[in-house]
């Protein structure tokens, strides 16, 4: 087939046009954005815009979702440790993506999503908050964030703060009630205030010898 200078001139100028699209929506253009969702409803975001994604056919520009998370160990009743993960941004969910319109339409009007963290921009005329312009994360703080949530060393974490009373469980001063005066999440242990020969003594306890006081 034969085209006309004019043709061909369309042609080129049409295939220019794929390759510059195809350039922006790479990729390895794509930015870190953080996004505020309604307490809670992290995982059900995630799993609508998931569904978004395909639906709208924009998998191309929103390439991942993720909520990091950090394990923690459950101190239980029983004494033992329950694993568990827990949010280490609660009310946000990341994604990675490349911003245009269409892009941002199909975040933003997500279910339970409240808004891009970003700049607000303020309305040139009448009253009320004005458009928040979506900011990147910066590449240092997405790395710093995920790498923590990797290596991070289970955290136990318990039921207890200072003031709550406690009855000791085990060891030397079982039987023994008491008042939290502080607790050491990272050592898995706590000091609490129990009364030795009429006196209330400071006495350091791990966090599977007591049990919280109803």
């Amino acid at each position: 087939m034969t085209f006309t200078s004019d043709e061909s001139r369309d042609l080129a100028h049409s295939e220019e046009l794929e390759e510059q699209m195809e350039e922006v929506i790479s990729p390895g253009n794509a930015r870190w954005y953080a996004v505020q969702v309604a307490s809670g409803c992290e995982k059900r975001v995630k799993l609508s815009l998931e569904q978004r994604i395909e639906t709208l056919d924009v998998a191309n520009r929103i390439l991942q979702i993720e909520i990091p998370q950090t394990p923690i160990l459950k101190h239980q009743k029983d004494g033992k440790h329950k694993e568990l993960s827990e949010k280490v941004f609660p009310g946000y969910v990341l994604i990675r993506m490349i911003m245009d319109d269409e892009s941002w339409q199909v975040v933003k009007n997500t279910p339970n999503v409240i808004n891009f963290v970003g700049a607000e921009q303020k309305r040139r005329y009448g009253r009320g908050r004005g458009h928040v312009k979506p900011m990147p994360l910066g590449t240092s703080e997405v790395e710093r964030i995920f790498k923590q949530a990797e290596e991070q060393m289970p955290i136990v974490k318990i039921d207890m703060a200072v003031g709550d009373k406690i009855l000791v469980l085990s060891g030397p001063f079982k039987d023994f009630e008491g008042e939290v005066i502080e607790v050491s999440p990272e050592r898995s242990k706590l000091k609490a205030l129990l009364s030795i020969f009429g006196r209330d003594t400071p006495v350091e306890l791990e966090f599977n010898q007591v049990q919280k006081q109803s």
